[in-house]
């Protein structure tokens, strides 16, 4: 090889990029370098923010928390509860944006009811009079104009549906609920009456949805349902509007008699339900409603994918302000692997939060309807319990909807029907509760691969009370273990 050529191993693609331009004349070189200049002082400026952030990060305690259960279980109620409690301020400054939440939930409810009534094939009561032979599809005509009357919600339940559901949203808007058919809505957003019909909407966990809820309020000019944030009195809005003015004939429908009936016989227990509404309608459906903190938490909105929270400890929420607090709120279906979908959130976690809903002892999964609930709470806290990537973890179990339990039991459903190892125990909140502890307690014993202390507590959405007792117990024991594990206590 000729000593004056060059190698291949000489070249240097790099050097031949910095290479200035062919043809350059000094003004372009002048520009150039003052260009090179300032991407250098941004490269910089980017790498110190960086290092500063780190450094920050180290000094910052963090905590983080995972929240786990099946659908329904109550993971998104009990972040809530948590944002009550401990960053009140941003809580109370989106309760507005819950307004067309719970406006759907009472929608949906009227649903379920029409839905029920459409069903009605023979009359119920034999009333013994000339119409007492009649085999024909029986409704009172009440009822026939009560449903005409109510057709408005049908707009409303569409409008409303939009404003929750991103326009940009390319993912499914609806799942398989208590009563619903599998429907998926796609960025098109066809929504006829039948594809609409008993699809439970829900959204990605975070707050985009809160996001697309506020940008629909600019987009004709000034709000028109977010209300003044400014006064705290919500503005127009149309959804708020025409239930006001079918709040009478929905608390109508409500009441009647055979309304009660019909779901009665079909095992429909709408005040067991998530976002339940109508029995507070006078209030819920004024035109100057604004949201209280228990409506929040009581309001449904089904959120699917995972999604992690980040907040600090308000001065007026503890000692721990300052302290960031990372929760993670894990969604899923029984159609794909739980632990699958769990496992990679596993890492670094301080404590697990996993919520059994035990009302559920005599109902199915909306996604499996030939597993029953409680039986599928069971099986996936024995999963978490032995998964040996959490040995060192700490899990908290909340027995959840503890009310509804009650409810239940006082009503007369037997409990010993649907868990024969319950026996002749009384059939009670306080026997059953116990029973349940010690069932989960037994297994959390059983299954853990290390020895570790079990914590169960009885919890309940309407309770505010109990529940701020036990989430800041909870948070003190969350808080004690990370400081001792950091070799700062």
């Amino acid at each position: 090889m000729p000593s004056g050529s060059k190698s291949l191993y000489d070249f240097d693609p790099l050097d031949e990029l910095l290479k200035p331009p062919p043809g350059e004349t000094e003004e372009d070189r002048v520009i150039r370098l003052a260009q090179e200049a300032e991407a250098r002082r941004i490269s910089l400026q980017i790498d110190e923010s960086i290092k500063a952030e780190r450094q920050q990060q180290k000094k910052k305690n963090v905590v983080r928390l995972l929240l786990l259960g099946q659908s329904e279980s109550g993971k998104s109620t009990t972040l809530r509860h948590f944002q009550r409690l401990y960053t009140p301020t941003a809580f109370r400054e989106e309760r507005i944006l819950w307004r067309s939440v719970i406006q759907l939930n009472i929608v949906r409810s009227v649903r379920t009811i029409m839905d029920a009534l459409s069903s009605v094939r023979l009359p119920f009561v034999d009333s013994g009079g000339e119409d007492s032979d009649d085999a024909a599809p029986h409704i009172p005509h009440e009822l026939d104009l009560l449903k005409m009357r109510l057709t408005p919600l049908r707009h409303i339940e569409a409008l409303l549906i939009a404003r929750l559901v991103p326009p940009n949203e390319d993912e499914p808007t609806s799942l398989v609920g208590s009563n619903s058919v599998t429907v998926y809505h796609s960025h098109h957003r066809s929504r006829s009456s039948d594809r609409s019909r008993n699809q439970e909407v829900f959204v990605r966990p975070g707050a985009t949805w809160k996001g697309a809820l506020a940008k629909s309020s600019h987009k004709d000019g000034p709000p028109t349902f977010l209300g003044d944030t400014e006064s705290g009195m919500p503005g127009r809005d149309e959804a708020q509007e025409v239930l006001h003015a079918c709040s009478d004939d929905i608390i109508s429908l409500w009441n009647d008699k055979f309304v009660r009936e019909v779901l009665r016989r079909r095992k429909i227990r709408l005040e067991e339900l998530p976002g339940f509404f109508l029995n507070g309608l006078g209030r819920v459906t004024a035109l100057d409603y604004i949201p209280s903190d228990d409506d929040v938490l009581r309001a449904r909105l089904k959120t699917v994918g995972v999604s992690e929270y980040r907040c600090e400890m308000e001065a007026a929420a503890g000692r721990e302000q300052g302290t960031e607090w990372r929760i993670v709120d894990v969604g899923g279906s029984r159609s794909q692997p739980v632990l699958a979908t769990w496992v990679p959130f596993f890492d670094d976690v301080d404590a697990i939060i996993f919520l059994a809903p035990i009302s559920g002892f005599d109902q199915v999964l909306a996604e499996d309807r030939s597993v029953n609930r409680l039986e599928d709470s069971v099986l996936l806290w024995k999963a978490v319990c032995s998964n040996r990537l959490l040995a060192n973890v700490d899990l908290v179990l909340f027995l959840n909807k503890c009310d509804i339990l009650d409810s239940k039991l006082t009503s007369g459903i037997r409990l010993s029907k649907y868990v024969r190892s319950y026996g002749d125990r009384p059939n009670d909140l306080e026997t059953a509760s116990k029973y349940f502890r010690s069932k989960f307690s037994a297994i959390h014993r059983e299954y853990s691969p290390l020895p570790r202390k079990f914590y169960g507590f009885c919890t309940s959405v309407t309770d505010t009370t109990t529940t701020a007792g036990i989430l800041a117990s909870v948070r003190d024991m969350v808080v004690r273990r990370h400081l001792k594990q950091s070799k700062l206590l």
